[in-house]
């Protein structure tokens, strides 16, 4: 099984976080790691309401796809992770903006998540 590693294009490359690729291609599909309101140009977080976080997790999570070749029509599944399930409406307004046509799959609970942040995102995608 060949794999390809994705970086986030922003990301600078002598900062390493931790044990795992922001994305990895295995055949036709990518697999995108859990992503955050993270700034990768200072490898810091952004801590801010669900909408904000929400929207720079999914321009996170949309800038690695572009890195490696696909965009946000190509998820087929989501997972997400909510600090407060009560701020399932107002991330959920987001995160319909993101997607067109067939929206992925998706899996959504609460979870105790690091730093102060409210969302976390991972996905999995198809090279078209």
């Amino acid at each position: 099984m060949e794999k390809k590693k994705v970086v986030h294009p922003d990301r600078d490359p002598n900062f390493v976080t931790g044990a795992y690729s922001d994305a990895v291609i295995v055949g036709d599909f990518i697999f995108v790691s859990g992503q955050a309101a993270v700034d990768f140009q200072t490898s810091a977080f952004v801590l801010g309401s669900i909408e904000e976080e929400t929207k720079r997790t999914l321009d996170n999570i949309s800038a690695i796809l572009k890195e490696a070749g696909a965009g946000m029509d190509d998820v087929v599944k989501c997972t997400v992770h909510l600090s407060d399930i009560h701020d399932f409406d107002p991330f959920n307004a987001v995160y319909g903006g993101y997607f067109t046509g067939i929206r992925p799959a998706r899996t959504t609970v609460q979870s105790v998540l690091a730093e102060g942040i409210k969302v976390e995102i991972d996905c999995i995608a198809k090279l078209s």
